[in-house]
């Protein structure tokens, strides 16, 4: 599909929507765009949702894999442990130029936490961030993660937000290296279950914040 494209302060940013992939072509194909784009190229987000999948970041270990069954296991370039991607679930890639915005990487960080609380708390959910692991929480469970790799002064990788999707798999791990942590999702806090509908709100949130 051809992206749209946005205006974003005096960037312009396309929007490719991906629909349901699976993950290695899509990260690889993060890797290459990442890797020939120019210093005047445009900054993209790629909305996706993924087939089952789990991915492992550089700093992942083993033992965080408890269960994982017949579901893949992919060894990956971002920060970060070890996390579930399936349908149902919300996936936004973030392919920015951070050198031509003048941004680090703890604002960006921070700007993908408060567009997805805020998104919840249109729904009615109250969310937060924690100092000790990145990603968003209702309580104590997981809701959206985070992971980031950054080259060149260009990020690509994301975030997730859990919408309506089978959160069994998640029980196979230790989610982003913590052992009984629980995940949760949109559709069992009152909110959407429709992901194309979490999906526009979302991007339309993180537009402004990307502003």
């Amino acid at each position: 599909m051809m992206p749209s494209t946005e205006a974003v302060g005096r960037e312009v940013v396309a929007v490719r929507h991906l629909g349901r992939r699976d993950y290695v072509p899509v990260w690889r194909a993060m890797q290459q765009f990442t890797e020939a784009r120019t210093a005047d190229a445009q900054d993209e987000l790629w909305l996706v949702e993924h087939l089952p999948v789990y991915t492992q970041g550089m700093n992942g270990k083993p033992e965080h894999l408890i269960d994982t069954g017949g579901i893949p296991v992919v060894q990956v370039d971002r920060g970060g442990q070890v996390t579930y991607h399936g349908p149902g679930q919300a996936v936004i890639y973030l392919l920015l130029d951070l050198r031509r915005r003048g941004w680090g990487v703890r604002r960006l960080v921070s700007l993908m936490e408060q567009a997805v609380i805020e998104l919840l708390a249109g729904y009615g959910i109250s969310a937060g961030a924690r100092p000790d692991a990145p990603g968003v929480y209702v309580t104590d469970k997981k809701i959206a993660a985070l992971g980031l790799r950054v080259r060149h002064g260009c990020t690509y990788h994301g975030l997730s937000l859990n919408v309506a999707m089978d959160l069994e798999p998640f029980r196979r791990i230790n989610p982003c290296g913590y052992a009984g942590m629980e995940v949760t999702q949109v559709s069992d806090l009152g909110g959407p279950d429709d992901v194309a509908v979490v999906f526009e709100a979302l991007l339309e949130v993180l537009q402004r914040h990307l502003r």
